[in-house]
């Protein structure tokens, strides 16, 4: 669904994900409150086993709250360097677009991530089975897209990620999604160690093609290629609304990365 976009920058090594975001704590900052959410949050104790080591990141984790299993930064680049794009697609799956979308990726060899809303994914489970056996990779997108949610409680950022996986896992046949999207960039500390936990990288952009605004295909493509040295992660949608402009741009894109020497990659994990 379309809502107001907002750059995803690169997360400092003081773990803040933009304007209020690392002070936000529903009203709990310790005491028998964050005790309550690390229980409910699969927190480990003394007498449990060790953790495993930790992934590689900038960011501190919350000891009260479970590990996570990948690294809880914001990913932007490529999954084996190189020169190649990471492209992603948003707020699918749609019975029209999808397949549009998907169809010009075939054609062009590439690959991109699927960043789906959950009940999306739940009404149209044989799309999201396609996108997998085409050899695509699948993204948590929340359940609502609520571009606000990082002013939310933490339970209702732990529902949205949660219940999106779920239904995102249950669409594609038992094929967990990789990499967590928070809807305009609304990530906080918490939501991104909770979907780190579940395996989910955060996932940011570096590119917004702007095509959710129905610019034209000619300003999508430019917003694009102006763009590009910003870095290698573009962000494009296949739902909320009508993309025929997307999948005009996307067609005319891809070639044109091709010729300018660029693979079609995955973002880290």
């Amino acid at each position: 669904m379309p809502g107001p976009r907002v750059a995803s920058p690169v997360p400092s090594p003081h773990d803040g994900d933009g304007a209020g975001a690392g002070t936000h704590d529903d009203g709990r900052n310790g005491g028998e409150g964050a005790a309550r959410d690390g229980a409910r949050d699969g927190a480990r104790h003394p007498r449990d086993e060790p953790p495993p080591a930790p992934p590689r990141q900038t960011s501190s984790p919350d000891p009260a709250l479970a590990p996570p299993l990948v690294s809880m930064d914001i990913a932007h680049a490529v999954e084996g360097g190189g020169k190649a794009v990471n492209l992603t697609v948003d707020d699918g799956p749609d019975p029209v677009w999808t397949p549009r979308v998907l169809a010009i990726l075939r054609e062009n060899g590439a690959r991109a991530t699927f960043c789906m809303i959950g009940p999306q994914a739940a009404a149209h489970p044989a799309l999201v089975r396609r996108v997998v056996a085409e050899g695509h990779r699948l993204c948590d997108h929340s359940v609502t897209h609520d571009t606000g949610m990082d002013q939310k409680s933490r339970a209702y950022q732990r529902e949205q990620i949660r219940t999106a996986a779920r239904q995102i896992e249950e669409a594609s046949g038992g094929v967990k999604p990789l990499y967590y999207r928070a809807p305009g960039g609304a990530f906080t500390p918490y939501s991104r160690q909770i979907a780190a936990a579940a395996g989910m990288r955060p996932l940011g952009w570096n590119v917004d093609s702007k095509d959710f605004e129905t610019p034209g295909t000619d300003a999508i493509l430019r917003t694009v290629k102006d763009e590009l040295a910003n870095g290698p992660t573009l962000l494009f949608h296949d739902g909320g609304g009508d993309r025929s402009q997307t999948a005009h741009a996307l067609e005319r894109l891809l070639p044109w990365l091709r010729g300018q020497g660029y693979a079609f990659g995955f973002p880290e994990r």
